[in-house]
């Protein structure tokens, strides 16, 4: 079965062709996908369906289609934005796949972390463990554990992590990020291809993010202005860097909230490494990584949201020593859920990922922070 999801995936992403027969098959089930996206969409669309209103600013950062196209890192810029600028924001995540995602808690208030990444997931713990002084939450009904937020922390701006599909949910300011590599990738539904509902939903946006952009951008910048003239496009960059060092028979006691250090990249560039990863986009770090350390003599990739086992760490452990590897590299996301877990004589380098606005940087926090005061007054 696991073949045959790897086939699929890739027939997604465009990375192969399907035969006939998986063809036929995943364009019925495209077509039957959508149908069902489009009967619901109707039902919200003429109020048969209700959205409920939470008592403050709501803020929701989403795509279109599956895979990462960077919703974590830029919900960790924007709830910092709003806390800088005075604001007292919550962060609401779904939690996927953690024990806490269908009843809900609360991961982190405004002093502590509250929940382990097993309970809240690998994501909100992630960015419970950045967002000081900023409360963050999960559950799946994103109405209900809104108002358990509003009770508890009286935020004045709520940001919903990945919410645009979650349209029980009424927002005041949809940010819809679009990755610049791929902007809506071949076009289909799932699963023949990676939207999560037709290219026709970017009408409910307020604005677009295009992530992973670089000098070359121009050509998917002119398409979305194109495609929605009146909706305001704002170029971000992702931005790599070194989180720390780490004893993987450790647990450390800041987990991933410490500061990254000249020396800590320096280490890097000098250094032999392995790397693995369970993310949406595994060739992608690894290519990235590439470009960060002296050399990488090896790499696995797990799917995303990978729960790690004792038998990966063995896996993982026993290649980074046949390779001779002097570090380990991991991403924060995946080092959350193995801090102090496994069982290795080589150390972790952890690497991150940051959002930068570059040149639309002043007009991307002016633009959000007119929308909240007109929202707020």
């Amino acid at each position: 079965m696991n073949k045959i999801t790897q086939k699929v995936h890739a027939v997604m992403t465009g990375e192969k062709t399907a035969g006939p027969l998986l063809q036929f098959l995943l364009i019925m089930l495209s077509t039957l996908y959508g149908f069902a996206v489009r009967l619901r969409a109707i039902l919200y669309d003429h109020g048969i369906l209700q959205s409920g209103k939470l008592p403050c600013c709501v803020i929701s950062i989403g795509n279109l289609t599956v895979g990462g196209t960077g919703k974590t890192p830029m919900t960790v810029y924007l709830a910092q934005l709003l806390r800088d600028a005075g604001y007292k924001p919550v962060v609401i995540s779904r939690g996927y796949k953690g024990q806490a995602e269908n009843k809900g808690g609360v991961v982190s208030d405004r002093q502590n972390v509250l929940l382990g990444s097993d309970i809240a997931g690998d994501e909100p713990f992630m960015m419970a463990q950045k967002l000081k002084g900023i409360p963050v939450l999960v559950g799946a009904d994103r109405f209900r554990i809104g108002m358990k937020a509003v009770e508890k922390f009286s935020p004045d701006v709520i940001v919903f992590d990945d919410a645009f599909q979650h349209r029980r949910l009424r927002r005041d300011v949809n940010i819809v990020l679009v990755d610049d590599k791929s902007l809506f990738g071949n076009g289909y539904l799932l699963p023949r291809g990676m939207l999560r509902e037709p290219v026709s939903g970017i009408s409910r946006s307020d604005l677009f993010v295009l992530t992973r952009c670089d000098d070359n951008s121009k050509c998917s910048f002119d398409r979305l202005t194109e495609m929605a003239p009146e909706k305001p496009v704002f170029k971000s960059f992702h931005e790599p860097y070194v989180c720390g060092v780490f004893n993987g028979t450790e647990k450390s006691a800041d987990g991933i909230s410490s500061v990254n250090t000249s020396q800590h990249s320096d280490l890097l560039k000098k250094s032999n490494v392995f790397v693995f990863s369970g993310i949406a986009r595994n060739k992608e770090f690894q290519a990235t990584v590439a470009e960060m350390a002296g050399e990488v003599s090896g790499a696995i990739g797990f799917k995303d949201h990978h729960q790690y086992t004792e038998k990966d760490f063995r896996l993982i452990a026993g290649k980074a020593q046949k390779c001779s590897a002097d570090f380990l590299v991991t991403t924060e996301k995946d080092y959350v859920k193995i801090d102090g877990k496994i069982q290795s004589s080589i150390d972790i380098i952890v690497v991150g990922i940051r959002v930068a606005f570059k040149q639309d940087e002043i007009k991307f926090s002016e633009f959000i922070k007119d929308k909240i005061s007109n929202i707020l007054h």
